[in-house]
């Protein structure tokens, strides 16, 4: 296998085809049909579609490979996104740790104001920290993290106007790590150009389900897409190719 180390700057400084096995898993994240913006999400679930047990364990479902290809998403996104129930629940680095690359600027979205001061994602370590939150909240955070305010519609900020926004930043690259409940929205939004699932050879049987959307009366009304298979050592990437229905983002009203 070529070596990853030059890959993340080789991905920003050239249209180039990357060196193999990269350019088959990474190279449909060049770019979108979408206002150049380009969104992935990213699972890692059991052979069962589970992942945490019913007490919420998921320390860690995915082994080795599956760990090392999230930290190489991170690597070659402009901003990573979690939800504010997994920036409570666990406390996130959000950092590339585990192989080379730059770290990603920090996204957490978090409506209602309530990510504690000294979460990890938070940390002044020279990384563009932002905070997605409604308009109508005041949140207090440490110096240097970004606010953005943005309308919430039926309670929730719309996934399309936060790309927007990200992008008007210059966030156009951007992976939404997490968790399911913001993966599974940014999906039914229309709002993913690719769906990165990795799947353990483990079976939990019951638990928390990796996707969630809103029920179908059909079974040919499910969403299909195409897609590649990636093995990586004895797990199993699908990369889904979303890109035919990815909706176009709206333009958002942004305060900072």
């Amino acid at each position: 296998m070529t070596s990853w180390d030059s890959v993340p700057e080789k991905f920003r400084a050239s249209s180039a085809a990357l060196p193999e096995p990269w350019e088959d898993i990474f190279g449909g994240l060049r770019s979108s049909r979408t206002n150049g913006c380009i969104a992935v999400g990213q699972i890692g679930q059991s052979l069962d579609g589970r992942i945490a047990t019913p007490t919420g364990h998921s320390h860690y479902i995915n082994g080795s490979a599956g760990l090392d290809h999230l930290h190489r998403l991170r690597a070659l996104v402009d901003a990573v996104v979690v939800g504010i129930g997994t920036a409570i629940a666990d406390d996130p680095q959000l950092t590339v740790r585990r192989v080379t690359g730059p770290n990603p600027a920090r996204v957490v979205l978090d409506p209602g104001g309530r990510l504690p001061a000294g979460a990890k994602l938070l940390a002044d370590d020279g990384v563009r920290r932002l905070v997605v939150t409604a308009e109508e909240t005041r949140p207090s955070f440490p110096s240097g993290v970004e606010i953005i305010a943005l309308p919430r519609t039926g309670g929730q900020i719309s996934p399309a106007e936060i790309l927007t926004a990200l992008a008007e930043r210059g966030l156009r690259r951007v992976l939404i790590e997490g968790g399911a409940d913001t993966v599974s929205r940014f999906l039914a939004a229309g709002c993913l150009d690719r769906l990165h699932v990795v799947v353990a050879p483990i079976i939990l049987g019951s638990g928390r389900t990796g996707i969630n959307l809103p029920p179908i009366e059909r079974a040919d009304q499910a969403l299909r897409a195409r897609m590649r298979i990636h093995r990586l050592d004895d797990e199993v990437l699908f990369d889904c190719d979303l890109s035919a229905q990815r909706a176009a983002a709206g333009r958002a009203n942004t305060s900072t």
